[in-house]
């Protein structure tokens, strides 16, 4: 049995052709990856501004998939195939590069929206929550321009997403009520993350995240407190944090009443002045340590010092009163001012003398 080809290089040619192109373009995908975007990278490392490296961070992965298309769209019109398959071929290029582009842009401006509103202490406003808005906003739009790019009527299907979604919201009414708590924690502006808030309901910790259904609090013992955001929304809070972190921490103290009232101010604010020096940083204005004396007590003088700080954790107002009090009892030692004990009169009715129990 004898087999004939007659096959010519134009031929070949042909069958090849298209190969090498989507071949090449994904050799230079890779190349591309590993050398320009690697050196700028490099490039990005070595300069201040903080947006380049989300821009490349965003756009890297993409380079291989993107130039695999470009190698594709080139072999389709090298290799000739028929009209209906060609244009399947280019909605599934053009859907996939849209695709890919939303997911870019979605990355893209959640990094940038992150940056731009992270403070000095590293610590963002943005939440989950937040970002997963971000997100789903996004790719809704990018499917609806995908769709209507490929030939898809978009408007019956809103109206089916429409009729749909009150089937769902009715079924999901905890889920929203949540995911609707959520939004309006984020845009009243009242909790953020870093802020140290306590309920009514005596809960109390940081802010460590706003997500879908719930507000995430870290306590002082590094125990994570999951709250429905519901729960926060309709119940009362406050947060320590607002209007900011400076507080008026009131120490109350009594001396007696031998004490010279000018002398123990003197001393009193010498050492509240002495402690809070070190805590105060030159760009902060939150005012001296003062006194104010409150009555003429049992057994004392009462008075309350006021030390005004700014706190960078809700708990350093405890270690302040603590060295406080250790300082302020040592000088007042020294100085002879005196803390009187607690006196109370107690009253003995006189006995009988024909009280069989009498002593």
């Amino acid at each position: 049995m004898n087999f004939s080809f007659d096959i010519s290089i134009a031929d070949v040619l042909k069958i090849i052709s298209p190969l090498f192109a989507i071949l090449c373009g994904f050799i230079i995908g890779i190349l591309f990856e590993k050398r320009v975007i690697k050196n700028i990278k490099k490039l990005a490392a070595k300069t201040h501004w903080r947006y380049d490296k989300i821009i490349i961070d965003s756009i890297q992965g993409f380079s291989i998939l993107w130039f695999s298309l470009g190698g594709i769209a080139v072999a389709t019109y090298i290799y000739p195939i028929p009209p209906g398959i060609q244009t399947l071929i280019n909605k599934f290029l053009i859907a996939t590069f849209l695709g890919s582009a939303t997911l870019v842009i979605s990355r893209l401006l959640v990094g940038l929206l992150k940056a731009y509103t992270t403070d000095e202490h590293g610590i963002s406003p943005l939440t989950s929550l937040f970002e997963f808005l971000t997100k789903i906003i996004i790719y809704s739009l990018g499917i609806l321009i995908i769709l209507q790019s490929i030939g898809i009527q978009i408007t019956p299907l809103l109206t089916a997403l429409g009729v749909g979604g009150v089937s769902v919201g009715l079924a999901l009414q905890t889920t929203l009520a949540n995911l609707m708590s959520g939004v309006n924690i984020i845009m009243s502006g009242k909790v953020k993350p870093g802020d140290y808030i306590r309920l009514a309901s005596g809960e109390s910790g940081y802010v460590i995240d706003v997500e879908l259904k719930y507000t995430v609090l870290r306590e002082i013992t590094n125990n994570l407190l999951i709250i429905p955001n519901s729960k926060i929304i309709s119940g009362s809070f406050k947060n320590f944090s607002l209007p900011d972190k400076t507080i008026a921490l009131p120490v109350t103290l009594d001396v007696g009443y031998d004490s010279n009232l000018e002398t123990v101010e003197n001393i009193t604010l010498e050492i509240a002045n002495n402690l809070l020096k070190d805590r105060i940083l030159e760009d902060e204005n939150v005012g001296e340590p003062f006194i104010l004396y409150n009555k003429f007590d049992y057994f004392s003088i009462n008075f309350t010092v006021y030390l005004k700080i700014h706190e960078r954790e809700f708990f350093e107002h405890l270690t302040l009163k603590h060295q406080f009090l250790k300082e302020l009892h040592k000088r007042y030692q020294v100085e002879g001012i005196e803390i009187p004990f607690p006196i109370k009169s107690v009253y003995f009715p006189p006995q009988k003398v024909d009280d069989p129990y009498s002593v």
